[in-house]
């Protein structure tokens, strides 16, 4: 393999979290280019959530966000298949940057209840948390961040619930 293909596996992996084998079969099925392999990756993530759709994600962890000023908090449940995977430091922080996104953004709904079935892709783009734009990478919404983790931890992941508290709002479901 040719130095700067070794190069491009590295930074792949260090921008998708995906595995070495992963990464290198990424590249070579889009002759190098970087953007096209992590558009590959994601794919393969969304491919493995259908795939993963009748497990149960009993397992998980509850993340909280509080804004420097106290004002604003946020308390959200993220949901995977085991404990090993709950327990994991990347996990966390997807938990985190999720929460984080909510007291950013207000979301009212996660984006997968009967209620959003109804919006048009401009309510659902402002109010469901899955379709909103990633504060940090506008080249993702929040369910390619997801997609994203499960490609990385091989496991169904899911946003169980969550609540915003504004003390000048009110709490926000």
């Amino acid at each position: 393999m040719e130095k700067d293909f070794l190069e491009k596996i590295k930074e792949l992996r260090e921008k998708t979290q995906a595995s070495i084998a992963e990464c290198k079969e990424a590249l070579q099925s889009c002759q190098g280019d970087l953007g096209k392999a992590e558009e590959y990756l994601r794919q393969k993530g969304y491919e493995k959530i259908q795939k993963r759709e009748s497990k149960e994600a009993r397992e998980g962890v509850i993340q909280a966000y509080i804004h420097f000023d106290k004002k604003t908090g946020v308390l959200v449940e993220l949901n995977c298949e085991t404990d090993f995977v709950a327990k994991n430091p990347d996990f966390e922080k997807l938990a985190y940057e999720i929460a984080l996104q909510i007291a950013a953004t207000e979301p009212k709904y996660i984006g997968n209840e009967k209620e959003t079935e109804n919006l048009s892709e401009e309510e659902r783009e402002s109010s469901c948390l899955l379709e909103q734009v990633y504060i940090k990478n506008p080249s993702l919404k929040i369910k390619d961040l997801i997609a994203e983790a499960v490609t990385r931890f091989g496991e169904k992941i899911e946003i169980g619930r969550f609540v915003r508290f504004d003390i000048k709002k009110g709490p926000l479901c």
